[in-house]
């Protein structure tokens, strides 16, 4: 990818435990090699001790910030990046007691130094509860996140002495597996469709910016581990996003494409039960905030 484009990607890997981890495996590790992402949300790796999926998966190129937590069996979530990082924050989504089923419900926000002039990026790896019926604590999670995340924001955002200039946003990505489809009330809250808790925040959902009304689901029943898993009757959902914050006037990164990954089998093996989200983010040209010259047809 070039210094003006940041390509990012949010999997759900399933934990190593199901479905012949040694040959999802290999695919995973050759289908990560291939994309080569700049920074990488992955949720469901082993860890712990000398243990290091993510690492494993990812290669040593790699920087890594885990979520504070995992489950009994070493199971938790992994932010990485190629670039160096600086942890900003982590903040602990246990806010109600349903959400102890997921220890490592969390989400991690680091400064990436991506290399000038589209660095530096602040990310943030949400990752709220699962269970179908948590939605009331999947919107306290999304508040909490965002509220943080604007705190961030308040402090970089520098002076601006022209009040006609461009937006004096610094960019601001938020990715993850949110388990919660795009009607959802705290999807809704991401994408600035609805207020909560007297807090109002804006994020383009890449996927939505690039594909429209495309379903895009990311755990479906045309995957056979969605089939075999514990949830054997869903439908098909969108529910893993990468977001990019908006200013007054719009997000302040264009994106350039947004796909499914890992969404076909490769020989006969699928990756996860999840469907990876990749989207290619870049600056511009017309920054959000400033008039540009008309461009004339010719």
């Amino acid at each position: 990818m070039s210094e003006t484009t940041l390509r990012v990607l949010t999997l759900n890997t399933l934990a190593p435990f199901f479905a012949d981890w040694p040959r999802r495996r290999s695919v995973l590790v050759e289908g990560l090699r291939a994309l080569r992402p700049d920074v990488v949300a992955l949720q469901e790796v082993a860890g712990g001790g000398e243990l290091d999926e993510a690492g494993d998966l990812l290669g040593p190129e790699h920087h890594l910030v885990p979520h504070p937590g995992r489950s009994a069996d070493g199971v938790g979530a992994v932010l990485a990046s190629r670039w160096p990082m600086r942890t900003l924050g982590v903040l602990d989504l246990h806010v109600a007691p349903r959400t102890a089923a997921l220890p490592w419900s969390a989400a991690v926000v680091v400064e990436v130094a991506a290399p000038p002039p589209l660095g530096p990026v602040i990310v943030a790896h949400h990752k709220p509860t699962w269970q179908y019926d948590a939605e009331h604590e999947r919107e306290l999670q999304a508040v909490r996140t965002a509220r943080y995340l604007e705190e961030v924001v308040a402090e970089r955002r520098p002076e601006r002495l022209d009040p006609h200039g461009p937006d004096a946003e610094p960019h601001v990505v938020v990715l993850g597996d949110f388990d919660a489809a795009p009607d959802a009330a705290s999807v809704r809250f991401w994408t600035g469709r609805q207020s909560l808790a007297g807090v109002s925040v804006c994020y383009q959902d890449c996927w939505a910016a690039v594909r429209g009304d495309e379903p895009g689901h990311t755990f479906s029943p045309d995957n056979p581990l969605v089939r075999s898993g514990l949830m054997p009757l869903d439908r098909g959902r969108r529910i893993d996003y990468v977001l990019v914050r908006c200013g007054a006037h719009g997000p302040t990164l264009d994106v350039a494409d947004c796909r499914r990954v890992f969404a076909e089998p490769v020989d006969e093996v699928w990756a996860s039960d999840h469907f990876g989200v990749l989207t290619d983010l870049r600056l511009p040209p017309h920054p959000p905030g400033v008039w540009a010259a008309p461009t004339v047809a010719r």
